[in-house]
């Protein structure tokens, strides 16, 4: 078996949602603006008590109870992140211990950017091709609202924070994932060794070119794994970032864009965290189905880049 499939999902967001009005009486912006230019009309930021590793805990926690997994059934636990508030301990150790998986299971922390849920899907894969184990939590978890200068509106009017769970069951289902990273500085958030931890900055053109040419490469990459064409997908999930990244590259693969899920009027860029959030808010609603093939694709910071193709199969488990 060196296949996943998707069996259960879970999210969380902060308790405070600030709109495009909100933050145009703080910074030189308009409701008009922020749209036309991103789609984005709201954004959730954490609260004071609010973090990155207790929205993942969240989600996670909603994830296994409706997985009907034991937290002994996981045999990895990786989130991803570039927010977490803790150099040591990981989030993912965070994760583990608020959910009582055992103690010689495997929980590490992944840093991709807004690529990291098919990174950390790659590696929990990997560890259970490794270390043995049928069953990996994966998550994607943000609190970016803390790394951006809120002065700035060429970035705080992006940004914003979340968290969504996955567990995925390692099976002989159809599955395809590809990742890459071209070693970029157009996405940038200074570290602890930086002077005031530069808050994030951003060459918003360079992105955008990297952006429309990745997501139909990643496409194209594991469609061609599976043998499958893009009529096949029932969905596609892009790293919500800005809808005229997504505009465009549906026009230029002469695609539906009724298969290209969007969410990001209502949470912004969550990074790591939006691809998991949407897959949640798409179960939650009812549009994701069992047996639905659907590809995720990831493009940011890094610049790093990755896609996958999973099948979803709640529930299937035993």
């Amino acid at each position: 078996m060196n296949g996943l499939q998707l069996i259960a999902t879970g999210g969380a967001l902060p308790g405070r949602t600030v709109t495009n009005e909100e933050l145009s009486r703080t910074v030189d912006t308009s409701d008009e603006w922020i749209t036309t230019r991103t789609g984005i009309r709201a954004r959730h930021w954490c609260t004071e008590e609010e973090s990155a590793a207790t929205l993942a805990i969240t989600a996670a926690e909603q994830a296994l109870e409706r997985s009907g997994l034991s937290p002994q059934d996981i045999a990895c636990c990786v989130c991803a992140t570039l927010s977490a508030p803790d150099a040591t301990p990981s989030v993912a150790c965070q994760v583990q211990r608020a959910l009582g998986l055992p103690e010689n299971r495997p929980a590490l922390d992944v840093n991709a950017a807004c690529s990291g849920f098919i990174y950390g899907t790659a590696v929990a894969r990997g560890l259970m091709a490794t270390l043995g184990g049928r069953y990996a939590l994966v998550v994607g978890c943000e609190a970016l609202s803390r790394l951006m200068d809120q002065t700035d509106r060429s970035t705080c009017v992006l940004f914003g924070d979340g968290a969504g769970a996955a567990i995925f069951e390692l099976c002989d289902a159809p599955f395809a994932i590809t990742l890459g990273a071209r070693g970029d500085e157009a996405i940038h958030a200074g570290g602890p060794c930086r002077t005031g931890s530069a808050p994030i900055s951003m060459d918003g053109r360079a992105v955008f070119r990297f952006a429309v040419d990745a997501l139909p490469r990643c496409l194209h990459a594991v469609l061609d794994e599976t043998q499958l064409a893009l009529d096949d997908v029932d969905w596609v999930v892009c790293h919500q970032a800005n809808s005229r990244i997504i505009d465009h590259c549906v026009k230029a693969l002469h695609a539906d864009a009724a298969k290209f899920y969007k969410n990001m009027d209502r949470h912004g860029n969550t990074s790591a965290a939006s691809i998991p959030v949407a897959l949640n808010e798409m179960a939650e609603a009812g549009l994701l189905k069992a047996g639905q093939k659907v590809s995720c694709i990831g493009f940011g910071g890094g610049l790093t880049w990755g896609g996958m193709l999973v099948t979803y199969s709640p529930l299937r488990h035993g």
